[in-house]
Parts: structure tokens; sequence; C-alpha cells
């Protein structure tokens, strides 16, 4: 009889999902190395106003709408509308956000990328994309359905976490 379990993996785990959690670290390399992959203008703002990873994830979620209101980034974001409205006021201030009134609704804020630099990020965002872009054209119609559902998965329960 074979037993799925290792004595390397942790209770209640077996062998094929510890080597399925193995990516993990390389996921996160990936993932940290953002500062090296940045266009010069953009690395220059994150290093003059000393702007974070965080930052970072609200340029991503910006450059992929025309605009969007700060509590559906906070929502998008999994964090509370305090945080969100802050990294968004650094981001202001720094010069890559801009902050207009809602004109359907005065009470709302919508943001978006500021021109002089949706282009920077907008690159950034499609060269990091890649990668991902590029796997999942290697993977039958019936597998990439797959793996998007799973990457949506992971991310709902990493929303909750």
């Amino acid at each position: 009889m074979t037993d799925d379990r290792d004595s390397g993996a942790p209770d209640g785990m077996n062998r094929a999902l510890v080597a399925e959690l193995g990516v993990i670290p390389q996921l996160e390399v990936y993932f940290r190395r953002i500062r090296a992959d940045m266009p010069a203008d953009v690395a220059a703002v994150f290093a003059e106003h000393g702007l974070t990873a965080r930052h970072g994830g609200v340029l991503a979620q910006l450059a992929v709408v025309a605009s969007v209101g700060v509590s559906e980034l906070a929502r998008r974001m999994a964090v509370s509308l305090p945080t969100a409205s802050e990294l968004a006021g650094d981001l202001r201030r720094a010069g890559l956000v801009v902050a207009e009134e809602d004109p359907d609704n005065r009470r709302r804020t919508l943001l978006s990328l500021a021109d002089e630099h949706r282009p920077s990020v907008e690159s950034l965002v499609a060269a990091r994309a890649a990668p991902l872009q590029r796997a999942m054209e290697r993977l039958p119609e019936r597998d990439r359905e797959g793996f998007a559902a799973g990457l949506r998965a992971w991310a709902d329960e990493m929303r909750d976490w």
C-alpha cells in the first residue's frame, strides 16, 4: 500500500500538494522583484516618495480601468476604505494618480492614472503579465479555464485571509 504522505510534509498534507505548493516561493521572488522591472520614471517617483508594493498594487488596478472609485478600489484590493484612501492619497501627492469628483455622484471620488505616467504603468503591468499570458497560451482551452478558475479561487481565499 502506498502512502501519499511524506515525512517532510506537514501533518494532513500529501506529497502531491506539497510539490504543487513548491512553486509559491518562485512566485514570491517574481513579485518581489517588481522594482527591477519598473520603468525609470515610475521607479524614480517610488524612490522619491517612499512608495511601497501596496502602492504598486493600486497602480496595477488603475492600469486596467479608466477610473475607479475609492470604495471599489478597496474591495478589489481587499483592504479597508481608509487604507485604500491613504494609498490613493500618497499616489496622488506623488503625481501618479489623479482624483476627480464623479460627475454623477459628487460624494464619490474617481481615481485614474495620471496621463503622464499611464504609458509607463500600463507597460509595466503588461510586461509583468506576460509570463502568465505565455503560460496560459501553452495550455489547452479546458486547462486554461481550470487554471483561471483556480487563480480566481486562490485570490478569493487570499482576500479573506
